[in-house]
């Protein structure tokens, strides 16, 4: 059975194509082909006969999708390429699409004001109900992009040991092994109200807390890195907010992972205040991975 292509949303913005270049890089490391997602729910069946571009309706939607696929193969010559154009909403597209795909990947501009079709509310609804891990990647600084196997960041993944977080630490170790690169696993922990004194910080209290997560944590990333000898793996605590913890831990990195769970409470947000958090203001691309 052939393994399941990256796919990538494509609205023609910069950020869309810079997704399009960093899903390229990903597909090529790790063997997989390429799909490109153009979705737009007044798009036109095609017709039996050529029609000439200013009477083909799907004119825009093609070249939006051609001018990704010539930047694609621009940096990698070989690499499979499936075009597709799809007549839905581009959220109804994309989550149909992530179920059979082995990561979807989409442009981000954090907290910039909101201008691409694929971005904003879209991007997010996709990240945190997809099946699969999506990916959200910001647009280089200055429109340069350095070539690939230039710009190799560790990969970061923020843990929560509230419950299990296997395909989170799963996504995030296949990533570091296909790039050849470190790994950090880090938790941030919440410092209690005990913990603190009327001249600060307790530092008997803080560091029992501490030593206790970091056990949980060793425990908890153990397995994987048995089954990932290849990777080097550094796990931290750090004490105070999860999404401090994960964004300070990522400043350099090449990928920040983090979780969602599958199941939450109603009436609350699908994606959690860490991812929601590091997914804003995160300088490197954020892979969303959905979880137990």
């Amino acid at each position: 059975m052939e393994p399941a292509p990256i796919t990538v949303g494509l609205d023609g913005s910069p950020e869309s194509l810079e997704a399009a270049l960093w899903a390229s890089d990903e597909a090529d490391r790790r063997g997989l082909g390429l799909r490109l997602l153009h979705a737009w729910v007044l798009l036109a069946g095609e017709p039996s006969t050529g029609l000439p571009a200013d009477k083909d309706k799907n004119y825009w939607a093609k070249r939006i999708v051609r001018a990704a696929v010539a930047a694609v193969h621009e940096r990698h010559h070989d690499l499979a390429v499936i075009e597709d154009l799809v007549a839905e909403e581009p959220e109804t597209a994309l989550l149909r699409a992530a179920e059979s795909s082995t990561m979807v990947v989409l442009g981000s501009r954090g907290l910039e004001r909101v201008e691409s079709f694929f971005l904003g509310d879209i991007s997010l609804q996709v990240a945190g109900r997809a099946e699969r891990p999506v990916v959200l990647v910001r647009s280089a600084a200055g429109g340069a992009r350095p070539l690939a196997g230039t710009d190799e960041g560790g990969v970061v993944v923020g843990v929560s040991l509230h419950g299990p977080c296997d395909s989170v630490l799963e996504f995030a170790f296949e990533t570091a092994a296909a790039r050849g690169v470190p790994l950090l696993v880090v938790h941030g922990c919440p410092l209690p109200v005990q913990a603190y004194a009327p001249w600060g910080v307790d530092p008997d209290v803080a560091g029992e807390i501490s030593k206790e997560a970091g056990g949980k944590l060793s425990r908890a990333v153990q397995p994987w890195r048995e089954r990932n000898p290849g990777v080097t793996v550094t796990s931290t605590v750090r004490l105070g907010s999860p999404a401090r913890a994960a964004l300070g831990a990522a400043e350099g990195a090449g990928l920040l992972v983090v979780g969602r769970r599958r199941h939450h409470q109603p009436f609350t947000p699908r994606l959690g205040n860490v991812a929601q958090a590091c997914v804003h203001h995160a300088r490197c691309p954020v892979a969303v991975v959905p979880h137990d």
